[in-house]
């Protein structure tokens, strides 16, 4: 390996960590100030960094406080892909969800309150829209495949849909688990949506 490779990797694991590292802070701001309340130049007060610096790394402070989580799409996509080929485009779909929802649950009070936050405040919830839009056409070869369809023809609406139910429930799944102190599980909620569906 060369010195260069090395110096790139290096790099991008500093990057890396210095992204999480804000994204983190960012969290902790909006969750104890709230989201309108919470200005970028807060956050690199906090950091320790520049503006600068702040938007080197984050186009947004929505960017930065969605971090990880805008960054599952291309995993999500991996884990379906991943799944058996005998299983339905609903039960992959299900099932690749799954890394996503454990992962919310790891840390679930304090996923739950920010998920409370995206659905209550109007930017954040457009935010998570245009996430899920770019979930979309990251799962929608997919499907398409597991459907024997055609990914590029417009005029068969069975993967879109596939797609947006799933993403539906699991938007459906959040707000049921934000609206109570106590949830059953994140999973159980979101298994009892796409049951209604299937």
């Amino acid at each position: 390996m060369s010195s260069n490779s090395i110096t790139r990797g290096a790099r991008a694991r500093a990057r890396q960590a210095m992204r999480a590292e804000v994204a983190a802070i960012v969290m902790d701001l909006v969750l104890e100030r709230g989201y309108e309340e919470t200005t970028v130049d807060d956050i690199c007060a906090v950091a320790e960094i520049s503006r600068s610096t702040f938007f080197r790394y984050f186009p947004s402070k929505e960017d930065a406080l969605f971090g990880e989580v805008a960054d599952a799409g291309e995993q999500l996509r991996d884990a379906l892909t991943a799944r058996p080929s005998h299983e339905t485009p609903w039960t992959a779909m299900r099932r690749a969800l799954d890394p996503l929802i454990e992962r919310y649950e790891a840390d679930d009070e304090r996923t739950r309150r920010l998920a409370r936050l995206v659905v209550n405040t109007p930017a954040l919830a457009a935010r998570h829209r245009e996430k899920n839009a770019r979930w979309h056409e990251l799962l929608r070869p997919e499907i398409a495949r597991r459907l024997d369809a055609d990914p590029t023809d417009d005029s068969d609406p069975r993967a879109n849909a596939v797609i947006a139910a799933a993403l539906g429930c699991v938007e459906a799944a959040l707000t049921a688990w934000t609206s109570n102190d106590h949830p059953q599980s994140l999973s159980a909620i979101l298994d009892r949506a796409m049951e209604t569906i299937r």
